[in-house]
């Protein structure tokens, strides 16, 4: 045994076979030895023990030690004359003769051994073509018009390219013994040539393309290959034949009902695409019964309203009344159109006996917009039931081919998806692959093969199937959801089917594809092939089919006599997220008042000292963070907090109070200008961290932060996203102007997510200055022309009636209420905080502990309490501002001695304005001018939202002059003397008591 170990050890380095040339091991992709070494004459002499040959033989061997009948007969003899001592090219006898026939599968004479050892090397290479690149010539597209480029390369599979392998055509029926990495074979180890073929082109060359070569898991590529070559693995009994059945039937009959109820409509029907509803529900009936309980669901337009009826189970006649153009909107918000429209719905699912809840999320036409939000949705649910491995709580993101390969917020949801912050434990994808994009070919619209191909990037296996094969669609799905289940890993599949109709039903295709459409007009329909396949195997007979297409066509019937009762839009039928028990049933706050913000000296001194603290031990911190920990221990003793002390205590007091506390963006764990430092790094442990927020108390809510993109969100959780600079919310812009702004007008979705946004004017240039508070401003939904009512809940119900708050903070005090108000008012809405970047570290921008106390709260105006407020009436200005430009204008104030003379007041709630509090402070000063400053560019800024809303608050009875730097197309210059030289210009103006005089 020594010397046949000896043997074996000797044939990892031979050099490379004489008789196979460099160029066609490489084209095999078997060159996997380099000469090393000098070797023996002994060895060096049998040519078929060559780098390539000695792997096989190698496997040969230690399959041989396992049990010599797992080898064929003339290796045992091989291996049993090496073991005795024989040199390699001695140790060769033929085998003996079986039933008097000489055994020519394998090798017949000591020459023929070389010949052996290619042939097999051949047929693992031939094996490995086919898992690589069988999908190539799969037969995927219904109709076989595809335009899938492969830049020409030839696919060498099949029996006319045994050549390419060096095999002929006589070696296909001869034997070879199977590799490990192939499970064609199934009970088998050795098979025919010719069968081997076959069995490889039925796995991988028909109605099912599979990609997963890629994969660098050995574990999960042998998985994928189980799944698919294992022979007759893609058998269905009866009764799952009898459900997709009707399943098609459903999804086919369901878009016959429109198209014959309303052929004038845009609904963005499925057809060409029906395999789509029993994809879906294979996915979720595997997935229930694996323990899932919740499934949440994003998609665009295409089969939204099938999947809705045949999917979700929203009720006929709910989906059937959003036709009726008479039907007349009595609920709050906009509404949006029917396409658009989300809900959810818990039920009972049939296949695995379990109740599972349903969501498909509202979207717009921002197609793959709303897939980071479903991610977000899912995450927070895993979050608050427990699921830390994704087995109760999943996603599945439907997409279009064209926006899958074209929206880079792809990319960036396949990215997220293994991170450990926001991973939701594996999405399971289904591309509606229509082969076009609206009207542009794919040819002309993107560079790769296949629209899917983004996904390889995540190490996705992606499953690409005939959609006009109902059972190959079933398989694949069914598949799919064991691979999410098991691997919790993304997994895509790539319905190729094509679209009937137009972009939508009005839409005419032969302008742009005629070819295309002159096909898909001759195209029999998908339900008619398959209920004609199903009859001829006697699964069904034609009477029970057209039984079943009665039944269903009744049901929509009835529902739609049904839906002529509904007069009222109720866009609350069409909620997709519901809270439960954070409203009353009928969907108001249970109060309309918000409790005190304020809170406890101890509480303040005991969440500032955790803040300037180093929780664990044996914990090196850096010097500079020594220091700055230090200084934050001198200002709890001094009864004073910076910008991020203030932060500390709203976050650190929120989870004492059990309220879970997640931020995300760029660099928050340190803070853009390393002033927050919530994460402590230790200097000479990788990757051990401290996050002291953690540690204020022992049954305190979790803190989450975490330095990537925007997050979940849950109605009993202060969620954050912070912009590196305010500026960079712009590649945002889609989610805000769709989600975020009027998520709750189009589909009564409640969001209470807060976006912090760095902006002031510092002399950074144009993309480090301005959040574009224009923007947000331009969204809010408040009248500028109208003075509202009065109430004793003034401030609270103006907060209700919004649809965003937005904010600009100049003391840590007032960031601190304004966050802790943000989660304890009895309803939610979307907060928009203009953070500072100079004041983080100004030394008048503190505030002492008495600002946070027990009956506090936020300052909507902080109104001048200087010398000019003592004499009101001798003022001569009042300067409105928000933010930084408040330090700086009070300091020029100063230094030109005009204290009495001028009152500087901030609004520090710019949206919802606050009407009340302006008028009170405008009377205050009867004989003062009013001026609003501020330190951006007059068509940018907050003056052309304010100016209106503080005439009406007036009455009109003054004019409001503006003080700042004129209209520009940048943010902001670049060069810092040019910044300085404008602050001082619009600093002249603002004080400058005759600017305005006799101006109208």
């Amino acid at each position: 045994m020594h010397c046949l170990r000896t043997t074996v050890a000797k044939l990892r380095p031979l050099t490379a076979a004489q008789s196979l040339s460099q160029n066609r091991l490489a084209e095999r992709g078997l060159r996997m030895f380099q000469p090393k070494r000098h070797l023996n004459s002994s060895v060096a002499a049998e040519p078929f023990l060559n780098g390539t040959s000695s792997n096989y033989v190698e496997e040969m061997y230690y399959a041989w030690l396992e049990n010599p009948r797992n080898v064929h007969k003339s290796w045992d003899i091989f291996f049993r004359n090496a073991n005795a001592g024989a040199l390699p090219g001695a140790a060769y006898q033929s085998p003996p003769s079986l039933s008097g026939t000489r055994v020519q599968a394998l090798v017949g004479a000591q020459p023929n051994v070389e010949k052996l050892v290619e042939d097999h090397l051949a047929v693992q290479s031939l094996i490995r073509a086919y898992q690589v690149r069988g999908h190539h010539i799969a037969k995927l597209d219904p109709l076989d018009i595809s335009c899938v480029d492969f830049d020409d390369a030839p696919c060498a599979v099949g029996f006319q390219n045994v050549g390419f392998y060096g095999l002929t055509q006589s070696d296909l029926d001869k034997v070879f013994r199977l590799p490990t990495t192939t499970f064609i074979g199934g009970k088998e180890s050795a098979l025919p040539l010719r069968e081997i073929i076959r069995r490889l082109e039925m796995a991988y060359c028909q109605h099912i393309g599979v990609e997963f070569m890629f994969i660098n898991d050995v574990e999960q590529c042998q998985w994928i290959r189980q799944k698919f070559e294992t022979p007759e693995v893609m058998k269905f009994n009866l009764e799952e034949k009898r459900t997709l059945l009707a399943r098609m039937i459903r999804s086919t009959r369901f878009e016959e009902f429109l198209q014959r109820k309303w052929s004038s409509e845009k609904r963005f029907g499925l057809e060409g695409c029906e395999s789509l509803i029993p994809a879906l529900k294979t996915i979720i009936d595997k997935s229930s019964q694996s323990g899932v309980e919740s499934v949440i669901l994003g998609m665009p337009h295409r089969g939204r309203l099938n999947v809705l009826a045949n999917v979700i189970r929203k009720d006929l006649d709910q989906i059937f009344c959003q036709f009726d153009s008479k039907l007349e909107a009595a609920d709050e918000g906009s509404g949006d159109v029917k396409y658009h429209l989300g809900m959810y719905h818990k039920r009972m699912n049939r296949v695995s006996d379990r109740e599972i809840m349903m969501s498909l999320m509202a979207n717009p036409s921002h197609l793959e917009a709303v897939d980071p939000v479903v991610q977000g949705k899912t995450k927070a649910e895993q979050f608050y039931c427990g699921d830390t491995q994704g087995k109760r709580v999943m996603s599945i993101l439907l997409h279009g081919d064209a926006a899958f390969a074209g929206q880079g917020i792809v990319y960036e949801t396949f990215h997220l998806s293994d991170l450990p912050s926001y991973t939701t434990h594996g999405t399971i994808h289904v591309v509606v692959n229509n082969q076009i994009g609206f009207t542009t070919d794919p040819r002309m619209a993107r560079s790769s093969p296949y629209p899917t191909d983004v996904a390889r990037v995540v190490n996705a296996p992606i499953f690409h199937v005939n959609a006009d094969d109902p059972e190959a669609v079933m398989y694949v799905c069914s598949v799919a959801a064991e691979w999410r289940n098991t691997f919790h890993k993304d997994v895509v599949v790539d319905l190729v089917c094509y679209r009937r109709n137009g972009h939508n039903e009005m839409d005419e295709p032969m302008f742009t594809q005629p070819l295309m459409y002159k096909k898909i007009k001759k195209q029999k329909g998908v339900l008619q092939t398959f209920s004609e396949k199903l009859i001829a195997e006697g699964v069904v007979t034609t009477q029970e089919y057209e039984e079943e297409v009665a039944k269903y066509d009744k049901i929509c019937e009835e529902a739609y006599t049904r839906s002529k009762d509904e007069k009222i839009l109720h866009i609350k039928h069409w909620l997709d997220s519901p809270w439960p028990g954070f409203f009353t049933q009928e969907g108001h706050p249970k109060s309309m008042s918000c409790p005190p913000t304020g809170i406890s000296e101890d509480e303040l001194g005991h969440i500032g000292n955790i803040a300037a603290s180093v929780p664990l031990e044996d914990f090196t911190i850096h010097g500079g963070l020594s220091r700055i920990l230090k200084g934050r221990a001198n200002m709890v003793s001094q009864r004073l907090c910076d910008w991020a002390l203030g932060e500390y205590m709203a976050f650190g007091s929120l989870l004492k109070e059990g309220i879970h506390v997640r931020l995300s963006g760029q660099d928050v764990e340190r803070g853009t200008f390393s002033h927050r430092h919530h994460v402590l790094h230790d200097q000479n442990v990788d990757k051990r961290i401290c996050i002291p927020m953690n540690y204020i108390s022992p049954d305190q809510a979790p803190y989450t932060v975490c330095n990537i993109l925007p997050t979940p969100h849950h109605p009993n959780a202060l969620v954050l996203w912070e912009a590196q600079f305010g500026d960079f919310h712009n590649t945002a812009q889609c989610i805000i102007d769709q989600f975020i702004s009027s998520g709750q007008a189009k589909w009564v979705r409640h969001n209470g997510i807060v976006l912090l946004l760095p902006h002031g004017m510092e002399g950074m240039g144009p993309e480090h200055s301005s959040a574009r508070p224009e923007r947000f401003l331009q969204m809010c939904n408040d009248d500028p022309d109208v003075f509202p009512k009065l109430s004793e809940d003034f401030a609270v119900q103006q907060l209700y009636d919004c649809n965003w708050i937005v904010v600009n903070c100049s003391t840590p005090a007032n960031y601190f209420h304004v966050l802790r108000r943000q989660i304890l008012l009895p309803f939610r809405k979307p907060l928009i905080v203009f953070t500072p970047k100079s004041l983080l570290r100004h030394p008048e921008a503190k505030s002492s502990f008495d600002d946070m106390l027990p009956g506090t709260d936020f300052k909507r105006i902080i109104p001048d309490d200087g010398p000019a407020a003592i004499r009101p009436e001798k003022v001569k200005r009042v300067i409105f501002c928000t933010g930084k430009i408040f330090y700086e204008l009070t300091r020029e104030r100063k230094n030109r001695g005009m204290d009495d003379d001028v009152a500087v007041l901030r609004i520090e709630q710019l949206s919802p304005f606050p009407f009340d509090l302006v008028k009170a402070e405008a009377e205050r000063y009867p004989n003062a001018d009013l001026v609003w400053c501020q330190e951006e560019h007059k068509n940018q800024g907050y003056y052309d939202y304010v100016k209106p809303r503080i005439r009406t608050t007036i009455n009109r009875t003054r004019p409001v002059w503006y003080a700042g730097r004129g209209p520009a197309a940048a943010p902001a210059t670049g060069n810092k003397q040019t910044h300085l030289t404008e602050l001082q210009r619009l600093l002249d103006t603002a004080l400058d008591l005759e600017a305005f005089s006799g101006k109208l």
